[in-house]
């Protein structure tokens, strides 16, 4: 009888909890058992093991009952990535390889039939986890691809392997008489033994393994050539919308007929934000490696821009399925979730938004299992004032709007005030004529406006540590510093208006991006009213 005990990790939404894979060997009947909540792809290593060993050259034990239980057993395991840690176990069951050297290290891997790893998913998540439990010896075995991405993480020691011959090949001592046994199980002239009575340890799992260290992919930079503000001719008070949204990461809704630039502008607004610090960079990316989309998992400075279709469900933008994937919330993490033609959404995903927008994370609840994936995105959406969309657009466009009083209300009705109260800056984008759109001149570029984003950023960073949307409860009146004045104008604002709680504080917010704009440490009463402007529009019947 004979025990062998490898470490790898599964995935659970955005983390990646540690496995246990404990390899057991026994006399009976021949038998493969594999137990603790696998799916499909999981119970399918079987036969991917018994060929990848055949094909390296080493023995399957074909006359032994083998059991093979993912601990902890309530924790679903999902995908390819066991395959190397069960194939180590079973060698270090038959004594290829000393059970010793697999201490401290984990390992993850999918093997095809000749033996060779393939890429697994997650695999920034898995160094993230590593890093994040504080185990600075731990070493993280992962197929030369994924091993290349992982490595970008700091602190982690990850080695990258191109097939299973080599990783059996790093563990073995260099000579010795367990070098001669572990030939001879190898060539299938050893039966298996006790693995807990190999040789002396080595200090470190570093030592153990003569895999060399990964190299970090370089991470993609922010692409040259991008779209520029200064295409969009006119529209100034969009533009100072959109300069204020980014900012202080405010979620803005623009509003006007067809062609008035309402994608161009949002199209623009990626590249007026900072670039993705390390950390932001790493979570981006691992959420796009958990993604089944084949979105890139590389880590890059630029943030995410997402732009899905008004048919996405619920499940597309919010998450879901099983096992849980992120959604178009979650890949839009750090950057800007732009939804066009915004009351074409399904009723239920919009809703769906709103929980998400506070707290800049989601939580997919099924039976008996919660998937937590962040979700702190910049939304921008755009839409028409009515279901033909030239509601007020006659004297530019020549287009007269037949749509009824009822009709347009029922248009505009398709977004929830809940909704629409999570929105801090909603702004028309009207139509323009023929000498607004030949005659103006260039507006500033985007590296101009770019600029002002990044010192107001910068102040907000050294005054409370995020950007003015995120402030909430004690951190947001600490960041006021509201003049008396404005104090005063703000409250009878509300009171006309009718503001809620939330849309006061949302203004307050929006006041607070705007001050730090203009450089000023305090909250004038100029900088409230331009706040309130972008509260209230009389024909969403905003206030």
């Amino acid at each position: 009888m004979s025990l062998a005990v490898v470490m790898s990790r599964s995935l659970d939404g955005f983390e990646a909890p540690p496995v246990r894979v404990e390899v057991h060997l026994a006399n009976g009947l021949p038998s493969f058992t594999l137990v603790g909540l696998a799916d499909t792809e999981v119970k399918e290593s079987r036969e991917r093991v018994r060929a990848a060993l055949a094909h390296s050259g080493f023995a399957f034990p074909h006359n032994k009952r083998v059991t093979v239980n993912l601990a902890p057993a309530e924790l679903p395991k999902e995908s390819g990535r066991f395959d190397l840690p069960i194939a180590l176990g079973l060698l270090a069951t038959a004594g290829v390889v000393d059970a010793r050297r697999l201490d401290g290290i984990e390992w993850a891997g999918e093997l095809s039939l000749a033996g060779e790893l393939q890429p697994v998913r997650g695999a920034l998540s898995l160094a993230l986890a590593v890093r994040r439990e504080g185990a600075p010896a731990r070493t993280l075995v992962l197929p030369a691809a994924s091993a290349a991405i992982a490595a970008r993480v700091p602190g982690v020691d990850v080695r990258a392997a191109r097939d299973l011959a080599e990783v059996v090949a790093a563990l073995q001592p260099a000579a010795g008489p367990d070098g001669a046994a572990a030939a001879a199980v190898r060539d299938g002239d050893a039966g298996p033994h006790d693995a807990t009575r190999a040789g002396p340890d080595v200090a470190t799992a570093g030592n153990r393994l003569a895999l060399p260290r990964a190299r970090a992919a370089a991470p993609r930079r922010r692409s040259a050539g991008a779209a520029d503000l200064a295409d969009v001719l006119g529209q100034h008070a969009a533009r100072r919308a959109l300069e204020i949204a980014a900012a202080g990461a405010h979620s803005l809704l623009l509003v006007g007929p067809p062609g008035s630039g309402k994608s161009m502008l949002a199209q623009r607004l990626p590249g007026l934000l900072p670039p993705l610090d390390e950390d932001e960079a790493l979570a981006c990316a691992a959420l796009h490696g958990l993604s089944r989309r084949g979105d890139p998992d590389e880590p890059s400075d630029e943030r995410p821009y997402r732009a899905p279709h008004h048919s996405a469900s619920a499940v597309a933008l919010v998450g879901g399925g099983s096992p849980p994937r992120p959604g178009e919330i979650s890949l839009a993490h750090g950057g800007v979730l732009f939804l066009d033609e915004l009351p074409e959404f399904p009723r239920n995903a919009l809703e769906a938004l709103r929980e998400p927008l506070e707290t800049g994370h989601v939580t997919i609840a099924r039976a008996g299992r919660h998937a937590h994936f962040p979700a702190s995105f910049q939304l921008v959406a755009a839409m028409n004032p009515c279901p033909c969309g030239w509601l007020g657009a006659a004297a530019f466009t020549g287009r007269t709007c037949r749509c009824s009083p009822e009709l347009v209300a029922r248009y505009q009705s398709r977004l929830s005030g809940p909704l629409l109260d999570r929105i801090d800056l909603i702004v028309e984008v009207p139509a323009q004529s023929s000498r607004e759109l030949l005659g103006a001149p260039p507006g500033e570029s985007t590296a101009a406006v770019a600029a002002r984003v990044a010192t107001a950023r910068e102040r907000q960073q050294r005054r409370q540590g995020v950007p003015n949307a995120r402030l909430d409860g004690a951190a947001l009146h600490g960041a006021e510093a509201l003049e008396d004045a404005a104090r005063v104008f703000a409250q009878a604002a509300a009171d006309r208006l009718g503001w809620s709680g939330r849309g006061l504080h949302r203004v307050l917010k929006v006041a607070r991006t705007i001050a730090d704009l203009a450089g000023s440490p305090i909250i004038g009463v100029g900088h409230v009213a331009e706040a309130a402007q972008y509260r209230r529009t009389a024909r969403l019947g905003v206030a």
